[in-house]
């Protein structure tokens, strides 16, 4: 069997992914977005097309400006059939009124995906100012400050509730531990704010120290968040594993993705009981670069990779991945974002005739 061996960066997910249909073949919702979403999302099709990767994507369309929601409605009944999703970044524009809801934020409240998991790694061939980073973030997904509820009672003044529950504070903990328990990792790190918001970021907090006493093999510290920032750019090494709630999440991924090379290189993952939804690790649209083919298509690229793993189809997820890192670390093949002078489509033909050059298209799984 080629590349069967299951790769390290495997995430674990709460629940059974979908079975295969179809003679073999999974059926996999497939979102392009805005910006580079498109473009990139053609590219993964490309390259599964190329590697024979038993996946057909079913492509459902959501248009950021319109104000009904009857597309993101559209796109969540079919990650509903179909289980699991790859998603590129769907715009948010703060210029619309404020009853227009966040396409990115119903998507993962409608479906419960409480747990964005990203994988923040230092890649050989990228010169960063740190070396030997490898933080996994875990960001609680539907709560906190993006539970959208803000009102102007008073003309000039705006109150924004903060939702922070037990519950949901108890499920990304543990979500957190399980997951350092089985990747072998030795430190969890709470980041919070407790000392200002000492209910709702001390109920986390407190959340977070309960679960850490049912894994007494796994350290737990915990860092006030205006202090991880800075630690982060100074020495990043001493983080190992990161949870937190949804806005100091959606701050760290982006720093941590600055100090690895970029958001052009890491995927990142949505997880709930139910489904999956992968997609770039950062938030971003691209959009001052779309049509231009000069995106870095890694972390789209490896956020698919992480789909295959989630089907078990591993053996695909290892030639890929293998592919990529062959091309980003010793062709030096690189987009414009890293330094170097690559499109986006030389790149990815560079990755194509990487896992050409490295073994069969056909496996055995």
């Amino acid at each position: 069997v080629y590349g069967a061996t299951t790769c390290n960066q495997r995430h674990m997910s709460t629940y059974t992914p979908p079975p295969a249909r179809y003679g073999g073949r999974h059926t996999v919702t497939l979102i392009p977005g805005d910006g580079i979403g498109p473009e990139l999302a053609n590219h993964v099709r490309e390259l599964f097309r190329f590697c024979c990767v038993p996946v057909d994507f079913e492509v459902v369309n959501v248009d950021s400006t319109m104000a009904s929601e009857d597309d993101i409605n559209n796109a969540i009944m079919a990650i509903r059939r179909n289980g699991v999703a790859l998603k590129g970044n769907i715009e948010t524009n703060h210029n619309l009124p404020p009853s227009y809801k966040s396409r990115n934020n119903l998507l993962r409240t409608t479906l419960d995906l409480y747990a964005n998991v990203m994988h923040c790694q230092s890649l050989p061939g990228v010169r960063t100012r740190h070396r030997n980073i490898d933080i996994m973030i875990i960001r609680e997904n539907t709560e906190g400050e993006y539970s959208s509820l803000e009102h102007e009672n008073v003309p000039g003044v705006v109150e924004c509730l903060k939702i922070i529950t037990r519950t949901k504070s108890l499920r990304i903990a543990d979500y957190a531990f399980r997951m350092a328990r089985e990747k072998g990792r030795r430190q969890v790190t709470a980041v919070h704010k407790a000392n200002i918001m000492s209910l709702g970021d001390g109920l986390f907090l407190e959340c977070c120290k309960e679960v850490a006493s049912g894994y007494p093999e796994i350290n737990f510290d915990s860092m006030i968040v205006d202090n991880t920032t800075m630690q982060l750019v100074s020495r990043p090494q001493q983080f190992d594993v990161m949870v937190m709630p949804n806005l100091y999440g959606n701050v760290v991924s982006n720093v941590c993705a600055g100090l690895v090379g970029g958001p052009g290189l890491v995927p990142g993952a949505n997880y709930g009981e139910d489904y999956a939804v992968f997609e770039t690790g950062t938030r971003n649209t691209g959009k001052s670069i779309a049509n231009r083919n000069t995106a870095n298509p890694t972390a789209m690229l490896l956020a698919s990779c992480l789909l295959l793993d989630h089907l078990k189809l591993h053996a695909y997820a290892s030639m890929i991945r293998r592919a990529i890192l062959t091309t980003v670390t010793e062709t030096r093949l690189h987009t414009a974002d890293l330094g170097g002078q690559g499109s986006t489509s030389e790149v990815v033909q560079s990755i194509m005739n990487a896992v050409q050059s490295t073994g069969p298209r056909t496996l055995s799984i």
